[in-house]
């Protein structure tokens, strides 16, 4: 491993290399004795896989190949991050998640607990780009909520609890708990009755 500062990494952690620990944020670079990164035990990091400092992850984490995590991120256990997946720092994420390949998630996005991510979906911060009127508002995702493939959700958007975003959707309003957005803009529908029946199954 290339290793950043100080790094806490926990029992059972297969590494296959290059893997790259605890990277300097711009205000850590050339300084050392900073925190790097902190991994629970039984993960898997995949080849080409880049942690910045101050990145805090539980147990049984698994990481695709080139997956890049930024600095002051904060992920629960069993979450699983798909090849070529940026999350782009100030994030939380929960436990027993799972992010698809090519997936984005920008600066100050918050994801809960028993979240999917459809593979190529992005998340977006900045509503009037490149000018940062209004700051950097990343959107939330609520527990058991789960976004489709190619899905786009714009700055500041929360995706209620259990509420599914379908493949293609673009998505620039709140989505209530256990509804369905469907289309570009998206429109928000009842779940259909066999997901719907599935959720209280569970």
């Amino acid at each position: 491993m290339i290793e950043y500062g100080i790094n806490t990494v926990g029992a059972g952690v297969q590494v296959f290399e290059p893997v790259t620990l605890g990277f300097p944020s711009r205000d850590k670079m050339g300084k050392t004795g900073f925190t790097g990164t902190v991994i629970g035990k039984d993960a898997v990091l995949r080849s080409g896989t880049i942690l910045y400092c101050d990145v805090t992850i539980g147990d049984r984490f698994q990481s695709g190949h080139n997956v890049l995590i930024r600095e002051k991120t904060r992920i629960g256990d069993r979450v699983a991050i798909g090849t070529s997946t940026v999350i782009d720092g100030t994030t939380t994420i929960g436990s027993d998640v799972s992010l698809q390949s090519m997936v984005y998630i920008p600066t100050n996005t918050q994801i809960g607990n028993h979240v999917f991510i459809g593979p190529n979906a992005v998340l977006t911060n900045d509503r009037y780009p490149p000018t940062g009127i209004g700051g950097l508002v990343g959107p939330v995702i609520r527990d058991g909520a789960a976004i489709g493939a190619n899905a786009t959700i714009v700055p500041g958007v929360c995706i209620g609890e259990g509420a599914f975003v379908a493949a293609g959707a673009i998505v620039t309003r709140d989505v209530p708990a256990h509804m369905l957005a469907i289309g570009a803009p998206a429109k928000i529908r009842a779940l259909p009755e066999a997901m719907s029946r599935r959720q209280k199954d569970r």
